[in-house]
């Protein structure tokens, strides 16, 4: 040995497929990016997200670009959105009745959560 071993770094691998070894085997069932109502529920967190920056800020609207953020994020990473994460929104929307009314987007959004 020379003293300098190798440096290996792996960093995020979520819906990554991998092996490591001389005999390794790695197989993939990912398909697309999550199920049909996953990814329309994405682009409508996306079209709230911009319609949301065209209203007047207030604490209910930065709580709810903060959480369609997290969902974005999420659904981009994993591919679906969790019961959690729908949960929060669903609540959120549901304290927002009145950004209901004014944006379609949102009540896209509320369509997509079962609202």
């Amino acid at each position: 040995m020379t003293g300098e071993e190798p440096n290996v770094r792996i960093g995020d691998v979520s819906g990554s497929t991998f092996a490591i070894g001389s005999h390794a085997h790695a197989e993939s069932h990912h398909h697309g990016t999550g199920a049909p109502a996953d990814r329309e529920l994405l682009q409508a967190v996306k079209e709230l997200r911009a319609d949301l920056e065209r209203v007047r800020s207030t604490e209910q609207t930065a709580a709810l670009d903060e959480a369609l953020a997290e969902t974005e994020a999420e659904i981009a990473r994993t591919g679906q959105a969790g019961p959690t994460r729908r949960e929060r929104l669903r609540q959120l929307l549901n304290d927002s009745q009145a950004l209901l009314g004014v944006l379609a987007s949102a009540g896209a959004v509320a369509g997509l959560l079962g609202m």
